[in-house]
């Protein structure tokens, strides 16, 4: 009985994209561990951008150096 939980910032993933996320990832426990697709479980949990950090810094604050440091 798989359970995977899926993590995102709230952005905006539209429930058409949450349904193809929950198929793929139930589809790829069937095809590589041969689990019951009627006993899989995925969850999809929305964080708030003001509660995921990445390298140690706000999501939000550390896309707009990456961004700028793209662009040069």
């Amino acid at each position: 009985m798989p359970y995977v939980n899926i993590k995102v910032t709230r952005e905006g993933v539209t429930p058409k994209q949450k349904a193809r996320l929950i198929a793929g990832v139930t589809e790829l426990l069937v095809d590589v561990l041969d689990k019951d697709p009627a006993t899989t479980f995925v969850v999809i949990d929305e964080v708030d951008m003001e509660n995921w950090g990445i390298a140690g810094e706000p999501v939000d604050i550390f896309r707009a150096r990456k961004a700028a440091e793209a662009q040069g």
